[in-house]
């Protein structure tokens, strides 16, 4: 009997990209006027071509391409050995060498999700299926999301930083507006489910004293009445008794709190105190991290990440995970174009369940570097694209344009505390503040 074998990676072109992103607010400070993106293209012997997307910086980039040398010549389709070889050369990071920062920057998850997401893309080519079928199949037609508001500066970002368009209307204008108290919160809100029919709606705390952020949940829960779910993340900068006050507080009008406090004991301390749901993308974002979760119970809802938690199929094995042990499961979201958007939305499509409309930073962001052109949102969901594939063709004239953002930006990796000091000076990331 012949066996058969899969197309063999050829090539593997690793492009930092830089897209404009607003002056948004968080935990760790500001963002830039731009973020940075990685677009990865796996090409193939018999030329065929797959993509992917994730969050970028110089590191990362540079360990790509180091693993371009441990890749070429392999099947896409052994994943998993694939997998392997990466963790030969990288190792395993473990949680702990994950740090204080708000956002993930192991290599060894970054990298494999890029290389599994490309290759995901060319098997659905070369079998003639959406990827939503490689893990399962479709589960539904659309998948939810919820508007992800933002404190924010006045200002469009990219060439205009604090600067604004005053041509632009509807959300365009929106989205460079200042949002700095509950009522712009409640305006934002308003002007981003207007664009994107969000039946669903979170606010990215962790910015100002934690009674303000409550006072703006309590205008979103006036200004959208009890049937649109509300959830407010303060980022894990509150203290368990900032947080149980709070979180008590708000128990009448929250769906969940994301990451009150830091830790899982500390979560845990507060999920017995608040009758509110947590979630967590940073107190347990990766296997090792689950037993510890369920001994302790420090959390109901895990926001999963294929960037983070090393793929799709990886994602789909924590879904099984949170079945077993009666976790929640929903989805976390950086910056990011349509590529990592496309991968989310199959994803989310092949899930068992998706009890909670999943985080989108999409609306923020008005550059693409796909051939269709921003993907479209009705009522807040998005249509699983059918092709094979991921369902997206990159767009190479974008692509070089937003690599020429990247060469001119001169921004290596995301620092929201050097952004913050350009407008507070002296200001300082506080792994706990209030």
């Amino acid at each position: 009997m012949h066996t058969r074998t899969g197309p063999k990676i050829n090539q593997i072109i690793i492009t930092p990209i830089a897209i404009v992103d607003p002056p948004l607010l968080n935990a760790a400070g500001l963002h830039a006027p731009y973020a940075l993106r990685t677009i990865v293209e796996i090409i193939t012997d018999d030329n065929i071509s797959g993509i992917s997307e994730i969050p970028g910086t110089a590191a990362i980039d540079a360990s790509l391409n180091e693993s371009r040398e441990l890749l070429i010549g392999r099947d896409v389709f052994q994943l998993s050995e694939i997998r392997q070889v990466l963790i030969n050369r990288f190792g395993t990071e473990s949680a702990a060498q994950r740090g204080e920062a708000p956002w993930d920057q192991r290599k060894l998850v970054h990298i494999f999700s890029a290389i599994e997401v490309a290759c995901l893309d060319i098997i659905g080519k070369v079998t003639g299926r959406p990827v939503v079928d490689l893990l399962g199949g479709k589960m539904r037609d659309r998948v939810p999301f919820s508007a992800y508001l933002f404190y924010k500066y006045e200002g469009a970002g990219g060439p205009l930083a604090f600067g604004t368009d005053p041509t632009v209307q509807g959300w365009a204008a929106a989205r460079q507006a200042s949002a700095l108290n509950p009522t712009e919160i409640v305006a934002q809100a308003k002007a981003m489910c207007a664009e994107f029919g969000f039946q669903s709606i979170k606010l990215k705390g962790g910015v100002f004293e934690p009674q303000q952020e409550v006072d703006a949940m309590f205008a979103l829960y006036e200004a959208f009445g009890p049937d649109v779910p509300l959830r407010v993340d303060p980022n894990a900068l509150w203290t368990v008794e900032t947080a149980i006050k709070h979180g008590r507080q708000m128990e009448p009008i929250l769906e969940y709190l994301e990451d009150p406090v830091r830790g899982q004991k500390n979560m845990a301390e507060v999920r017995k105190a608040v009758k509110t749901p947590l979630a967590t993308n940073m107190c347990t974002t990766s296997f090792e991290d689950i037993p510890g979760s369920i001994a302790l119970g420090s959390e109901d809802i895990i926001l999963s990440d294929h960037h983070f938690w090393g793929g799709l199929r990886a994602s789909m094995t924590l879904s099984g995970i949170c079945e077993t042990f009666g976790r929640g499961l929903s989805m976390h979201s950086n910056s990011h174009l349509g590529i990592s958007l496309a991968a989310m939305v199959h994803l989310g499509a092949a899930l068992p369940q998706v009890p909670y409309a999943l985080d989108t930073h999409y609306p923020w962001q008005s550059d693409e570097v796909i051939t269709a052109g921003r993907f479209t949102f009705e009522e807040g969901a998005v249509l699983v694209p059918q092709e094979p594939g991921l369902g997206v063709e990159l767009d190479r004239e974008a692509l070089a344009r937003l690599h020429q953002n990247y060469l001119d930006c001169g921004l290596t990796k995301r620092d929201d505390e050097i952004e913050m000091q350009k407008v507070q000076p002296g200001w300082k990331f506080q792994s706990v503040r209030w």
